[in-house]
């Protein structure tokens, strides 16, 4: 009996380790197809408005061109921030090396020993030549995007042709699973999107609001920053609280006033991450905190920066179709962060 079901369990693992390698080792195929699922599942409202009242590859070069100018507005805005705090960085690099050393010596006066390798490693090079990796790479992306076009047009194109060819080939229990778990994944993939971009809007205002009250330099900067990072759950808000911070304790010199700008930072991502969003998001997106913090680590270990952005959207997919059929819905109650989901007697 053990051993029937030991033989399931390790070919289950096996099997997961096998999926896992696929997708970081043709990251480059994989990646671009989800990104383009995703936008598909988010602009396919439009899509199917506009041909409902335009020829279809006229509603489609409209669409496509919407989705050209948002990513080439939000990409501008993403560049202007990292860029000019990047080159503000270069331009003082050594008071910000000398200004960390100060900070190093005051912190183990006061009992707080800094790591050995970060303390012997680090210097303002290094977290500049970060930020200007971060910028070339954003800027390396062209590529990577236009491909996702080239998907999300096909894909657009193959969205009822696809449905009616699932309904004709496939049973009716398993055409159902599929289309009905394709239709919830992309309302919630909407609202996920409508929500997160609200909330960053949102926090990156107060954060603009906060660094000019404390006269920080680059105000605008920083909130742009804050309004990037915030699509990134845990990671992101917590390079958006760090690096305004560091900044901070740079231009004030003092320990104090950049301890006070990080406490109102995180105040601000703690009110809005814990209290507002779940309550606005309501059950339709509630996932337990460590499947996001997990799904946030995992899938930018297998995709980098992108798979960040990406991770939770694909573990809410995962977990909506989990919960279309009768066997696998309890591990979409397990993972699930909603009332009563996963509770014991």
């Amino acid at each position: 009996m053990v051993e029937d079901r030991t033989v399931p369990v390790t070919l289950g693992v096996i099997a997961a380790i096998a999926v896992v390698a696929t997708l970081y080792l043709l990251a480059v195929i994989f990646a671009p197809v989800a990104c383009a699922l995703f936008i598909i599942a988010i602009v396919w409202p439009m899509q199917r408005l506009l041909q409902s009242h335009l020829p279809q590859m006229l509603a489609l070069a409209l669409v496509v061109g919407v989705i050209f100018v948002v990513f080439v507005l939000f990409a501008s805005v993403v560049g202007w921030g990292f860029g000019r705090i990047a080159r503000s960085l270069i331009s003082d690099a050594p008071r910000f090396q000398m200004l960390y050393d100060q900070a190093t010596i005051w912190l183990e006066g006061h009992g707080i020993v800094v790591a050995g390798i970060w303390g012997e490693h680090f210097n303002v090079r290094w977290a500049v030549g970060m930020l200007q990796g971060l910028t070339a790479r954003l800027n390396t992306m062209i590529s990577f995007w236009l491909v996702v076009l080239v998907y999300v047009l096909l894909g657009l194109l193959e969205v009822r042709p696809l449905s009616r060819k699932i309904r004709t080939v496939m049973s009716a229990e398993t055409a159902r699973i599929l289309i009905t778990g394709c239709s919830v994944t992309a309302s919630k993939f909407r609202r996920y999107i409508l929500i997160r971009t609200i909330m960053s809007i949102v926090t990156g205002a107060m954060v603009w609001v906060l660094a000019l009250s404390f006269g920080l330099q680059f105000a605008a900067e920083w909130g742009v920053i804050a309004f990037t990072l915030n699509y990134i759950p845990f990671i992101g808000s917590f390079i958006a609280t760090l690096l305004p911070t560091l900044y901070a304790l740079a231009q004030f010199e003092s320990v104090q006033a950049a301890l006070i700008v990080f406490v109102c930072l995180n105040i601000i991502q703690f009110v809005i991450g814990s209290y507002i969003e779940p309550r606005v998001a309501g059950n339709a997106l509630a996932v337990s905190s460590f499947i996001v913090l997990f799904s946030v680590f995992l899938w930018t270990f297998l995709w980098g920066l992108f798979g960040s952005f990406i991770g939770v959207p694909i573990t809410i997919a995962i977990l909506t179709f989990c919960e279309q059929s009768p066997a696998t819905r309890w591990l979409a109650d397990l993972q699930s962060a909603k009332e009563g989901a996963g509770q014991g007697p």
